[in-house]
């Protein structure tokens, strides 16, 4: 018997996909209403990726919509969000006194840790659900299909088109 791509047993090709995005938005999904418990009731997903392409140095405007792979202008207002909210801060780079930098705050490195942390937990509840070693085959065969380096923060472009 020969096996047909979508035989009755096997899922159609285009649910792989959708299943992944899936799991990542229940994971985000989540974070993000734990978030709002703990004290961060106004960060949105995209904040997260724009938190985390600022990083411990900060950065400019300019650097950060390629970092995001969105326009200058974009990322500039999604800093205006971030910086009313008390995430970031801009201002003067030391070592150029005319580029602006963005930085984080005290409350946007909480938010991050935070994060981290949450995310431990969330993937605890995976653990418990699907088996410490299934999710470990799991995160193992993700691994064997998607490129080594760090997961891209150029997410919210891609999507933009």
């Amino acid at each position: 018997m020969s096996s047909q791509p979508n035989a009755p047993h096997e899922p159609p090709g285009f649910e792989l996909p959708l299943r992944l995005l899936l799991g990542f938005r229940v994971l985000v999904d989540d974070l993000h209403a734990e978030l709002a418990r703990q004290g961060h009731p106004q960060v949105r997903p995209m904040h997260g990726f724009v938190l985390q392409a600022i990083g411990p140095d900060g950065t400019t405007a300019a650097e950060l919509g390629r970092r995001l792979g969105v326009s200058k202008q974009a990322a500039g207002k999604t800093v205006d969000t971030l910086e009313r909210l008390g995430y970031v801060r801009r201002g003067t780079d030391p070592q150029d006194g005319r580029r602006k930098v963005v930085r984080l705050t005290d409350r946007g490195v909480d938010c991050l840790a935070l994060s981290a942390r949450v995310f431990e937990e969330l993937r605890a509840g995976w653990a418990r659900t699907l088996g410490p070693e299934r999710l470990r085959e799991l995160e193992s065969d993700l691994r064997k299909v998607t490129p080594a380096e760090f997961f891209p923060l150029d997410v919210p472009g891609w999507f933009g088109g």
